[in-house]
């Protein structure tokens, strides 16, 4: 009766000792983790530690919105490419051209067997939409109509819009990390909000300058400039960069390489002039195509645009097949590099709008930090005045499982590379009020087991066993609210619900594992006639 095993102890010691392992950084900070590293093997030394929130230590805040009528744009683009090939491959040519709407393109094809041969093989582009977590919707991506008098209607779906906008947002998000934390120390927290918006943060950035730069669509082409008598549908007038002088020039819409097929890009120097530039190489695909474009334009200008804007337009004058170039402009250094970064981490899948852009100094997050601490301080001290009070030594022993429970807390924040904030110090307060409260559903059980009768023994193994129903009831029920307020949340409340979920999950352990062992000890140390409770 109320016995423990020898094994079940060896593990709650080594779960204690790997949870104060793991929080070794937390606590004693980089630069004593560096001295212990010079002594220990660094294979032996965690390096993991909690980082802090936005709100505790400033930083740069940035919201961000797709831009939805560009993508659309794109779609549109796409789609008429694509119907293009299509009438190209069944010998169609329709009456007045392929006309771009705003969602999607209409086609007249006046002869009713030319019609009935093409319209099955549009239908054939409209594909299932598919879902990341879901898989196939049900829905499709395209409407093809046949609205009469020989008039085709092809419109993009809702559906499509939506899983287009949630797919680039999530394609951006990994693309602004690689942006703005190229070597991994950094450490932003990039998050998606609702379908189309983007909240980054990046703890301890000044200047909201130097995430802001890093934001822009980083969209390189690759296009020849248009001769003079081209067909209007088929060239667009685009902007040189204020760094060129300005001015406009007209080049084909069409690609020809895109800055996806770069495999390489690295800022340097021109050989000839020293000017800073961007060396790039493409991969296999992208040489191909370069070297297939620029032979059979020798001596036309074609155009390197980033953005929409022209950097440059030099001559081919002769054939590049070594799958290699530069990119010249009147850099700076700080701009080729910049630029570099940009082609590196690939091209946005769309633009971005910024919605909200704001600075926390560190001073803030002192006062936070410190607010923080004295509001911690003075509820572990309200808590251990009450349990010391209420149930003496047990008390005790529960206010030690409670100093242990923020420890596995904090080892559990820092395994899982966790980011503190001030919501989450209040979800760390509240934890410490739930796992107290489960040490009184235990004792209080105790004291009636004890009050009617039974021994000092029976009563504490009575108490612990029938009191963990409800512990676990109260505890799973918590665990579940806090479940999914972080998964339908965002932002601070996410930082609450984190703390919260991990706090309730290691209370189980403490308040009942950890608990029962220490108070199975005490017993056996002292042996009392009464439990006093």
């Amino acid at each position: 009766m109320f016995r423990q095993s020898t094994f079940r102890t060896v593990l709650i010691a080594l779960t204690l000792f790997l949870g104060t392992y793991f929080t070794l950084p937390t606590i004693l900070g980089p630069d004593s983790m560096k001295k212990i590293a010079d002594v220990l093997p660094s294979a032996l030394v965690p390096t993991k530690s909690v980082k802090l929130g936005l709100d505790l230590q400033g930083g740069v805040h940035v919201m961000l919105e797709a831009d939805k009528v560009g993508l659309m744009r794109d779609l549109v683009r796409q789609l008429q490419e694509d119907v293009r090939r299509v009438l190209r491959t069944e010998r169609v040519a329709p009456t007045g051209g392929i006309v771009a709407q705003q969602r999607g393109v209409s086609l007249r094809v006046p002869d009713t067997a030319q019609r009935a041969k093409v319209l099955p093989k549009l239908q054939e582009l409209a594909t299932p939409v598919a879902n990341a977590v879901i898989g196939n919707t049900g829905q499709r991506s395209l409407e093809v109509v046949d609205l009469g008098d020989g008039l085709i209607q092809l419109a993009v779906t809702d559906a499509e819009i939506n899983e287009r906008v949630r797919r680039a947002t999530d394609q951006s998000i990994e693309i602004f990390r690689k942006r703005i934390d190229p070597d991994g120390v950094k450490e932003p927290s990039i998050q998606r909000q609702g379908l189309e918006r983007i909240v980054v943060q990046v703890p301890g950035a000044k200047n909201s300058k130097e995430i802001t730069d890093v934001l822009q669509p980083g969209k390189l082409e690759f296009r020849m400039v248009a001769e003079p008598g081209a067909a209007p549908n088929e060239i667009e007038t685009l902007q040189y960069r204020e760094e060129e002088g300005g001015g406009a020039i007209q080049v084909e819409r069409r690609v020809l390489v895109q800055g996806e097929d770069l495999t390489s890009a690295e800022p340097g120097f021109d050989q000839r002039t020293s000017e800073p530039v961007v060396n790039f190489r493409f991969n296999v695909k992208g040489a191909q195509a370069f070297a297939k474009v620029t032979t059979e334009n020798v001596g036309k200008p074609f155009a390197i645009i980033l953005d929409n804007k022209v950097i440059s337009a030099p001559r081919i004058i002769s054939p590049i097949t070594q799958g290699q170039g530069q990119i010249s402009g009147r850099f700076t250094v700080e701009a080729a590099n910049k630029l570099s970064i940009l082609l590196r981490s690939g091209a946005l899948p769309a633009s971005f709008t910024l919605v909200e852009e704001r600075t926390v100094g560190p001073g803030l997050g002192r006062d936070s930090i410190a607010a923080a601490t004295v509001a911690s301080a003075v509820s572990a001290g309200a808590i251990a005045v009450f349990t010391l009070a209420t149930y003496g030594v047990l008390g005790g022993i529960a206010l030690v499982a409670l100093a242990l429970n923020v420890v596995l807390i904090f080892a559990c924040m820092s395994l899982i590379g966790s980011t503190l904030t001030l919501p989450g110090i209040a979800g760390i307060v509240l934890t410490m009020a739930v796992a107290v409260d489960s040490n009184v559903l235990i004792y209080e059980r105790i004291r009636e087991e004890q009050m009617a009768g039974r021994s000092a023994i029976s009563a504490l193994d009575a108490g612990f066993t029938r009191a963990l129903a409800t512990v676990l009831d109260a505890n799973i029920t918590g665990f579940l609210a806090h479940a999914i307020l972080y998964f339908v949340g965002s932002g601070p409340v996410k930082g609450f619900a984190v703390t919260t979920c991990i706090g309730i999950a290691t209370t189980i352990f403490t308040a009942f594992t950890l608990t029962r062992v220490m108070v199975a000890f005490w017993y056996k140390t002292f042996k009392p006639k009464v439990v006093p409770i």
